[in-house]
């Protein structure tokens, strides 16, 4: 609490008493977002959460036409309706927009920072909660993401990886710029897959984000990756966790990479693994156009998206029989449940399964009893 008994948000902080306001209306809806802004950085969220709730904020503002005193029920149904209707709004998106007016008005009701005092006294009404169990959208499944998404087979990995290099070796035979890019994004792609990375978790590798591991030694210097940039929880800074190598291959590229090429494009003071040619770091949207690039020239499905490299890494390693606990610690998953809405095993791995207990069955069934001494 202030010196004044108020605490920090409220209005009297935003709003100069006993001056009279030119657009008092604006004036109010803005000192009651920059007041909710504030509240949200006390709470320690992240800043691309909040610029987010803000805009949704503003988005139904005015669609609404009305200040937030005047907001009813019945306009937030309108708007999301129109919002599916018309933007073909998806079910995690429907419910942040509705979890951001929902934070909004519980902030403007609380009494501890005095908005229904205050907007009663300039305005004659005050604000209410517009957003109810009534009118949301419950969230009843695992994972809510588009069905079409899925991981890489194998043979697309295949396809795709080759086709990156064949870029590499086209561009650099043509004597073109854009070959060290395109090497760069090829190796990035790689070692997505090869550590079951998220797109920023890839993007805010640092060279110096790799290991020995003792029990690996025949990988090198790049025996362990160091995500420190992982997903955050609510409120949270960026979660860390070890992963370590796999594969033979995925050592090579990193080892080739780092030591060989990298030097050629990156800038003295950049440690970022994946330099770009005009800044430290690659952005995430130079990622997904090179990704998307490479899927529609092979005809791949459209469904395919940088995620479909940490897909098909969750469901190779349990496919190749790696224990699954080893596999929810290599992918960062606090759940198990999590990793197996991740796990995607083929048609054959299953056919092969199934195989193998049906030989099991018939070799027990036709090898003869051992009589009892």
């Amino acid at each position: 609490m202030g010196y004044d008994g108020l605490a920090p948000g409220t209005a009297g902080l935003h709003l100069a008493d006993g001056l009279a306001l030119l657009r008092p209306e604006e004036q109010v809806f803005a000192a009651m977002l920059e007041g909710w802004r504030n509240q949200q950085l006390a709470r320690n969220l992240a800043l691309s959460t909040i610029n987010g709730r803000e805009k949704a904020v503003q988005a139904f503002a005015r669609h609404a036409d009305v200040f937030p005193w005047r907001w009813t029920s019945a306009l937030i149904d309108e708007w999301l309706g129109e919002r599916r209707a018309v933007g073909n709004l998806k079910r995690s998106t429907l419910r942040n927009y509705q979890e951001a007016v929902r934070s909004f008005c519980s902030y403007l009701i609380d009494p501890v920072y005095q908005w229904s005092s205050e907007c009663e006294r300039r305005f004659g009404t005050h604000p209410v909660q517009v957003v109810h169990e009534w009118n949301t959208a419950v969230h009843v499944a695992d994972a809510e993401a588009d069905a079409g998404k899925r991981a890489f087979t194998r043979k697309e990995l295949i396809a795709l990886f080759d086709h990156a290099d064949e870029q590499v070796d086209r561009i650099r035979r043509a004597g073109r710029k854009g070959w060290l890019p395109a090497f760069r994004d090829a190796v990035l792609l790689k070692t997505a897959y090869g550590f079951g990375l998220r797109r920023n978790e890839i993007r805010m590798l640092d060279t110096v984000d790799f290991g020995r591991n003792p029990d690996g030694p025949e990988f090198g210097e790049y025996g362990v990756l160091y995500v420190r940039h992982g997903k955050a929880k609510k409120g949270s800074p960026p979660k860390r966790r070890s992963v370590v190598t796999v594969w033979d291959w995925s050592a090579e590229v990193l080892q080739e990479w780092i030591e060989e090429f990298r030097p050629l494009l990156a800038t003295a003071d950049s440690p970022a693994c994946w330099p770009s040619e005009r800044g430290k770091r690659i952005g995430l949207s130079a990622i997904n156009t090179r990704l998307a690039a490479y899927r529609d020239e092979l005809g791949l499905d459209p469904a395919l998206d940088f995620h479909s490299l940490r897909r098909a890494y969750v469901t190779h390693l349990i496919e190749d029989g790696f224990d699954a606990r080893f596999v929810q610690e290599q992918a960062g998953h606090e759940h198990a449940s999590t990793t197996s809405i991740y796990t995607c095993v083929s048609s054959d791995y299953r056919t092969r399964t199934l195989r193998r207990a049906l030989d099991a069955t018939i070799e027990a069934a036709l090898t003869p009893a051992r009589r009892p001494r």
